[in-house]
């Protein structure tokens, strides 16, 4: 066949690869001999311990994944279930009680006080660095853990002895918000018997609860910046005297605010944090000043302070506000809290402003009157209490002392809560009953041996302090002496029923006794209630409910919630027969008993008190201005040694009206002024028997029929 008509194909030379050069000849190593596998007994155990490292090896890695995935999981359902930062600034299940002067300056706080929200952006810069340098120096490089901090603490505590989890923590700041917070957890009445057994429960340090608390902090710092961290640490921590927040401890304090705190203010919070109760300042100053020195170190350290700078803050210590150096009126303070309603003192959950009747100047006349009698002339080792309460004759509560550690708070107060036998310190409200009956001060009865029949008791014969006897003498001669046989005499006469109702309508609410030793102050009373009552003579006659409370307001409102709950009541005896006894009481402190309460610039009227076997000693008087009563005693109720009304609490009366009175003009008593002035005769007990008292003028006082009808209610 012809191929004519196609087109022959192209003749191409093949490709061909270019011949490869000889690869050069590898020098060929020596095969590495297999060690040959050790026999015997210590090939056998390599083996197993090879073994046994594959497999430990092998679960260690499969579990530290499955871990790491749980602890993911955890954090990431924590982190889902946290609030705004916001949320956790203020967590009080509490509210505070600040208390007001009668100036309106604080003088104490109660309760969880929380002063206000601050940020680490507008806190001091000090107080920022202090905290951080005390209580978490590498704060702003972990993730919520310190492994190192962790394992520094575990050993320190196992080189004390302690289990590794008691004592040291190492926590950051981070895990204490955690614990702060109770890792989310709320306050429950239902689940927890008390705040107390929450927060116990809060700072559990189980393994359990450690591994729920590293799984918080690292959510929360997922969630929040370092800021607001801090932010809820200072708003949230506790810094003593009741202070929760850097706010409150700085008013609490210094009286200023945390955003104008100095290096070495700062340094004494943040030093407080480690062990609020010990290092707080109002507990021990120099204790708390150390604590901070060593913070100033810290900072220094770590560079938050210039060398100049800590020169500076080291030369001037923190001190405290005047407020809280003075630490007035803790007795006064407790008083409010425990009198005034619960719901907005003790038991609140508002934030509340109470405006009181307390005088600081003179609380501080008080409390020094009675440590100076107590160093001069109490001697060392006596286990001896004194109280004091200065009013008002309104009852207006100026000053309280509840004991003889004048600076407490939470102490018993054994001005309002210890009831003792009042003595001849009752003796006042006999005789009151007998001028407002129309008796005269003048009048009188004759202190001879006598005895009465006790239905029941049988034959009770009272007798005088110094067992003598004066004869016929006046009232105001008896009351002067507290002559105890004339004093039962006029309370038989005028009549115990009667004596019982003018006592109980001064204000002396204990159960009065119901015989003849009434008159001998037999009943128990408070020394809150026998001022009360002592006042209530001096404003001519007219019942009074001592009060300290002026004003309740909730904090960031104007208008108050309730007002004073005391003050003047109705009248008791005419202001005749108050200005005749305002004359007796006089007189038993320019010639009786009560000598060694007088005072050099002014008048002065009161009452000693010794009880059977001088277990209790009074001393209540007045001047023109103010009221003030004196206890001593033991707690345990057993008898004091050479002490009677007339001698240590009248000299405790005296210091205190001293400094009370001290820069006020001097102003006479409202008294009778137009009596003479009886000389105190000592005569034998005549032999014929005289009448007790002469029979009332019935133109001279009130009639009788006005205290019966008013005895039996009838108007």
């Amino acid at each position: 066949m012809s191929n004519s008509g196609r087109k022959k194909p192209r003749l191409v030379a093949d490709k061909r690869a270019p011949k490869k050069k000889p690869a050069p000849k590898r020098t060929r190593r020596p095969a590495r001999r297999k060690k040959p596998a050790r026999g015997g007994i210590i090939g056998f155990f390599l083996r197993i311990i090879r073994w046994i490292i594959r497999l430990i090896w092998g679960v260690s890695w499969r579990v530290s994944a499955m871990l790491a995935i749980g602890v993911g999981l955890a954090t990431a359902y924590v982190y889902s279930t946290l609030p705004e930062a916001g949320d956790f600034l203020d967590g009080r299940a509490r509210g505070s009680v600040t208390l007001l002067d009668r100036d309106g300056d604080v003088f104490a706080w109660r309760g969880d006080q929380f002063g206000g929200v601050i940020t680490a952006d507008t806190v001091s810069r000090h107080l920022r660095n202090a905290i951080v340098a005390t209580e978490d120096k590498r704060f702003y490089r972990h993730f919520g853990i310190s492994p190192r901090g962790v394992a520094s603490a575990v050993s320190i505590n196992l080189r004390e002895g302690r289990g590794p989890l008691n004592g040291h923590g190492g926590s950051t700041i981070t895990q204490q918000t955690a614990k702060l917070l109770c890792l989310g957890v709320e306050y429950d009445k239902a689940v927890w018997k008390s705040e107390r057994e929450y927060v116990q429960d809060c700072r559990r340090t189980t393994m359990w609860r450690k591994g729920k608390e590293a799984i918080f902090s690292l959510a929360m710092e997922a969630k929040y910046t370092k800021g607001e961290l801090l932010s809820i640490y200072m708003n949230r921590a506790y810094f003593g005297g009741g202070a929760y927040g850097a706010e409150a401890a700085a008013q609490r304090y210094f009286g200023k605010s945390a955003n104008e705190l100095n290096a070495p203010e700062a340094a004494m919070l943040a030093g407080v944090l480690t062990a609020p109760s010990r290092f707080a300042p109002t507990s021990d100053l120099e204790l708390s000043q150390r604590r901070a020195e060593t913070v100033l170190r810290l900072m220094r350290e770590q560079g938050y302070l210039t060398a100049e700078e800590y020169a500076i803050a080291r030369a001037s210590p923190a001190t405290l506000s005047e407020a809280a150096d003075a630490q007035a009126g803790g007795y006064f303070a407790d008083w409010i809290m425990d009198s005034g309603p619960e719901f907005f003192t003790r038991d609140t959950t508002e934030d509340v402003i109470i405006r009181t009747t307390l005088d600081q100047r003179i609380q501080r006349a008080a409390e020094e009157a009675m440590d100076y009698v107590f160093a001069d002339s109490v001697s060392e080792g006596s286990k001896a209490q004194a109280a004091i309460i200065v009013m008002s004759a309104d009852g207006a509560v100026r000053a309280m002392v509840g004991g003889r550690e004048t600076r407490v708070a939470g102490a018993f107060n054994r001005a309002t809560h210890a009831k003792r036998q009042t003595g001849s310190s009752f003796k006042p409200f006999v005789y009151a009953t007998a001028l407002e009956l129309g008796y005269s001060p003048l009048d009188t009865v004759v202190d001879q041996p006598y005895c009465l029949n006790i239905a029941g008791s049988g034959k009770w014969c009272p007798k005088n302090y110094d067992g003598k006897h004066r004869g016929r003498i006046t009232l105001t001669q008896a009351l002067a002496q507290s002559n105890n046989i004339a004093a039962v005499k006029v309370a038989e006469s005028v009549g115990l029923d009667l004596v019982r109702k003018v006592a109980s309508d001064f204000g002396i609410e204990s159960d009065l006794a119901q015989g003849p030793a009434l008159a001998l102050g037999a009943s128990e009373s408070t020394l809150l209630e026998m001022s009360g009552a002592f006042a209530g003579i001096l404003n001519g006659g007219s019942s009074v409910t001592p009060y300290g409370l002026v004003e309740l307001r909730l904090l960031g409102q104007d208008e108050p919630l309730m007002d004073a709950g005391g003050g003047i009541g109705e009248r008791v005896i005419n202001e005749k027969a108050a200005r005749e006894l305002i004359y007796m009481m006089n007189q038993a402190v320019e010639t009786g008993t009560g000598r060694r309460a007088r005072l050099p610039d002014r008048e002065v009227a009161g009452k000693t008190g010794t009880t059977q076997g001088s277990r209790d000693a009074w001393f209540l008087g007045f001047t023109a201005d103010y009221v003030t009563g004196v206890w001593m005693g033991l707690d345990d109720n057993t008898p004091l040694t050479g002490v009677t009304g007339g001698g240590l609490p009248a000299e405790i009366w005296r210091q205190t009206m001293e400094r009370v009175n001290e820069g006020l003009p001097a102003r006479p008593l409202p008294m009778a002024q137009q009596l003479s002035r009886p000389v105190i005769t000592r005569t034998e007990p005549e032999p014929v028997e005289r009448p007790l008292i002469p029979a009332p003028d019935p133109n001279r006082g009130r009639p009788i029929e006005n205290i019966l009808r008013r005895l039996l209610g009838v108007d």
